[in-house]
């Protein structure tokens, strides 16, 4: 069974930066980021797949890159350019299929979540 950390949240101004970690028990098909805003759909973020293929939204795109540390089994999500928009709850999530993609519901883990808050 997959289990799920995040760390690396807090609060920071815009146009700062923050790095999320993710720390999980054994790597999957895909490893991958979503948030959720109170109210809103969730959102794919960034995801990596086993063959190092990433994916990116289109909100993200250019200012959030993602990466792994195979060694300290940990996921990170570093964020530059920060918005007020980008406030909302970060997780990490695991699925076992060959391809990542942004269908969240296709995720067969998650973790509990970290809080981003970027103030104007």
């Amino acid at each position: 069974q997959v289990q799920l950390v995040e760390s690396g949240g807090g609060s920071v101004q815009a146009g700062g930066s923050l790095r999320l970690s993710c720390v999980y028990t054994y790597s999957v098909g895909c490893m991958g980021w979503f948030r959720q805003a109170p109210g809103k759909e969730r959102e794919g973020v960034a995801a990596v797949d086993s063959t190092n293929s990433i994916i990116y939204g289109e909100s993200v795109a250019g200012r959030f890159s993602i990466s792994r540390d195979i060694a300290k089994n940990t996921l990170y999500l570093q964020m530059n350019s920060l918005k007020p928009e980008d406030t909302t709850m970060y997780y990490c999530a695991a699925r076992r299929s060959l391809a990542c993609s942004f269908y969240s519901q296709t995720f067969n883990y998650w973790g509990q979540g970290t809080q981003v808050t970027v103030s104007s």
